[in-house]
């Protein structure tokens, strides 16, 4: 539902900047007009201070009526769409700002912050079904987990009953593997990781992580903006999948442009099929579902790199695969 501020009389955005615009017109001709015929009463020189202080008091008037009704209220509107961006998923949303200016700031404010409760209220409705769901559904799975596991220490259990109760077993641990998931998905999308970091700073923590690749990275001096933590679940995620994929070689470059920066992570493995490349950032979809994969680590990624103004795309490469990350300023 859209907010409604007060409804209080407000004059038109046309009507403040014609006006003030009238305003400076008018007080260029009054000067002229008062210089010529108070110059011979009582000096040019005293005439033109004169109409100069005039002037002065006269141009903050006008300037005070415009910080009044136009700086200030979109200053007002900035602080609480900034606010809105930091708070806390289980805060309220800050108080809406009561000083909208011109008629079409008010409308501006409004659609404003009724867009920021829509997307509240979508975020928490989101947040509020996957926890419902996964609380309801982890219920009777660790019933079912619990019953099988008491029928495979039991007696007299053919062959076909134990493949039969290992099959429960190993559906049982891919529906909880996949509520993790879920609930990892949604941390992503909550959890902030504000601040900068440099890849050349996380190089050795790589290596060491990951000793079997060959991490190397072009312009590394350019910090990109997420924390360091942030930027180690990115790492980790792309690192492993290269990792699984048979890489030995993997090359970071950092890219700026105007208004964002990139990061290219490119490998030297097998890459990804062109039937598969559509499908990878889709939640679930995985080609390793026998090793327990969930499909859902781009997923995951994809969504914490939205939280923080970013996106992931994949990049067709004539080897290997090479994902690109932008961050936008």
């Amino acid at each position: 539902m859209r907010p409604h501020l007060a409804r209080k009389w407000r004059p038109s955005l046309a009507l403040v900047l014609g006006g003030g615009l009238a305003g400076t017109l008018l007080l260029s001709f009054l000067g002229l007009v008062a210089l010529r015929y108070l110059g011979p009463e009582i000096g040019f020189r005293n005439a033109a201070a004169l109409l100069g202080i005039g002037i002065l008091l006269a141009t903050g008037v006008l300037g005070w009526l415009l910080v009044r009704l136009l700086l200030q209220p979109i200053q007002a509107l900035e602080h609480y769409a900034a606010k809105v961006v930091d708070h806390h998923r289980d805060q309220a949303l800050p108080e809406a700002p009561d000083h909208v200016g011109t008629r079409e700031l008010r409308k501006l404010a409004e659609n404003t912050i009724g867009m920021a409760t829509a997307l509240h209220n979508r975020e928490l409705s989101v947040r509020t079904f996957t926890d419902h769901a996964s609380h309801e559904i982890k219920t009777p799975v660790s019933a079912i987990r619990a019953a099988t596991e008491l029928l495979q220490d039991g007696p007299g259990l053919t062959e076909a009953d134990q493949q039969l109760v290992d099959q429960v077993l190993g559906a049982t641990r891919q529906i909880e593997t996949q509520l993790a998931a879920l609930r990892a998905v949604t941390k992503a999308r909550e959890t902030r990781h504000l601040g900068q970091c440099r890849i050349a700073e996380l190089l050795p923590w790589a290596t060491a992580q990951f000793p079997f690749l060959n991490v190397t990275c072009i312009a590394p001096d350019h910090a990109l903006p997420l924390s360091e933590e942030g930027v180690k679940l990115l790492l980790t995620q792309l690192l492993s999948n290269a990792s699984e994929h048979g890489a030995k070689q993997v090359t970071l470059t950092v890219k700026p442009g105007e208004g964002l920066i990139d990061l290219l992570v490119q490998d030297d493995g097998t890459g990804i099929s062109k039937g598969n490349e559509p499908s990878i950032f889709d939640p679930f979809f995985t080609t390793k579902r026998a090793q327990g994969g969930t499909g859902m680590g781009l997923t995951i990624l994809r969504s914490m790199l939205l939280a923080h103004g970013g996106e992931i795309s994949y990049l067709p490469s004539p080897k290997g695969a090479c994902f690109q990350v932008r961050f936008f300023d």
